[in-house]
């Protein structure tokens, strides 16, 4: 992979893609840290409520902005309102016929899908950007206050709710032009960049390891431990290192692991030339669904305990008692809903019928497989089996780290950098890089008339 870059790098479009979009990300992270009006910037780390907004769903939250969340910056919403546009429209795609016919009609088409995500990632900027602030409002992280001015109350909220909507509408236009200008999957670009620029925190949370108590810098706050106590840190953080590193090679292995069915095309004879006769196949990924599924199983697992934050009193001490992130009510529902979403994401973004048609329009079949539908069951049988591998492989990656944080305390922040974070890091690199290979070996083409 690094192989790769590094041959990109020597021809120069390709360097000025390169070039376009680590602009592009440093843009983004001048962004991510930049903060809006009204908010009481000195109070964030200090007060009580940045341990809840770095915790169970807000904890992944703000590692998918960078830390931009926890910090209440301009760039706080991060991609989860394009995300979650880009998903809702791939479900209306499906569910509303006038939006399946005009995802069919090839690039006008989905100009008009794209223009429709942009406005819906802006409703949903403006929704989530209300309950951002009045998050930080019941927290008291605000500077203006209802009680003395209301005016300036309302107007405070209107700037910031503006300003969030604004960082998140911002964010969808550069990962656009990362697509359109640099080396493509902007928003993943982006995603990936805000992981990785979490791993400060990770080497500081690595390092609290071996002192007495918690400390939020590298060389103060905390003193060192001593004797067996060192010792045992050290032997946790190189277990933490033994494993980060077994996991990534396991990702990367998992993730480019795939079901080869064979498919056999048949001679046909078109004027004085015949075709076909060869023989392909149709590669299916193990893990075809991706990091979706967890997305949206810690979705749906967080509602309650973010409902409870708002509303406290009995449901909330409920709430935190037995389902909170890292209770075994959370963690059982977790893995389930994971299992669950990984068949319906598969269901809703891979059609057997169509495939088995376009099989058998091409002239093709597989071989002891009849055309039609026992093709296209075939294919469904196959898929089933492989869903339920990529199934266990992402309650493997991402359910085992939340397990060992609610029963270690001492990997209970560590565990918010394994499983998912590290699942869209390796994906995202291993999809850039294939993707930088197929423009290279376009570029080195010469074709037949040279």
């Amino acid at each position: 992979m690094f192989q790769t870059f590094k041959n990109a790098w020597k021809i120069p479009d390709l360097r000025r893609k390169m070039i376009f979009t680590l602009i592009i990300v440093l843009l983004y992270r001048i962004g991510a840290n930049l903060y809006v009006p009204f908010v009481d910037v000195d109070a964030i780390q200090s007060n009580v409520a940045y341990s809840q907004m770095t915790s169970g769903i807000f904890g992944m939250l703000s590692l998918f902005s960078g830390g931009a969340f926890e910090q209440a910056t301009l760039f706080a919403l991060s991609v989860s309102p394009y995300i979650t546009a880009s998903i809702v429209m791939q479900l209306l795609t499906i569910a509303l016929p006038p939006l399946e016919r005009l995802s069919k009609q090839g690039e006008e088409g989905k100009k008009k899908i794209a223009q429709y995500t942009r406005i819906c990632t802006v409703i949903l900027a403006i929704i989530t950007a209300y309950g951002y602030v009045k998050l930080l409002d019941s927290y008291g992280l605000l500077l203006i206050d209802k009680a003395a001015n209301k005016s300036i109350y309302y107007l405070g909220m209107v700037v910031m709710v503006a300003a969030f909507c604004a960082g998140a509408s911002v964010i969808m236009w550069l990962a656009e032009r990362i697509n359109d200008h640099g080396i493509g999957n902007g928003i993943s670009i982006i995603l990936f960049a805000n992981i990785i620029s979490r791993g400060a925190t990770m080497v500081t949370e690595l390092i609290n390891l071996m002192k007495t108590t918690d400390s939020n810098t590298l060389f103060g706050g905390a003193t060192w431990k001593t004797g067996g106590a060192l010792a045992l840190g050290i032997a946790e953080v190189v277990i933490y290192l033994v494993c980060f590193v077994a996991l990534v090679g396991f990702i990367v292995w998992f993730t480019n692991s795939e079901r080869r069915i064979p498919i056999q095309y048949a001679k046909r004879v078109v004027g004085r030339k015949m075709y076909g006769g060869q023989n392909s196949n149709l590669p299916l990924k193990l893990n075809m669904a991706g990091v979706m599924p967890i997305i949206f199983a810690s979705s749906i697992v967080s509602i309650l305990p973010t409902i409870a934050n708002f509303t406290g009193g009995g449901f909330q001490r409920f709430v935190k008692q037995w389902l909170d992130s890292g209770t075994p009510a959370y963690i059982i529902a977790y893995i389930v809903l994971i299992f669950l979403f990984s068949y319906f994401y598969i269901m809703i973004s891979f059609n057997p019928v169509e495939v088995a048609n376009n099989i058998r329009s091409q002239g093709g079949s597989i071989p002891g497989i009849r055309p039609g539908k026992p093709t296209s069951d075939y294919i469904k049988k196959i898929l089933n089996r492989i869903t339920t591998l990529g199934a266990f492989f992402l309650i493997l990656v991402a359910g085992v780290p939340m397990i060992i944080g609610a029963t270690i305390p001492d990997f209970a922040r560590l565990a918010t950098f394994g499983g998912s974070s590290l699942l869209i890091v390796v994906g995202v690199a291993l999809e850039t890089a294939q993707d930088i290979e197929a423009q290279m070996s376009m570029r080195n083409y010469k074709g037949f008339l040279d």
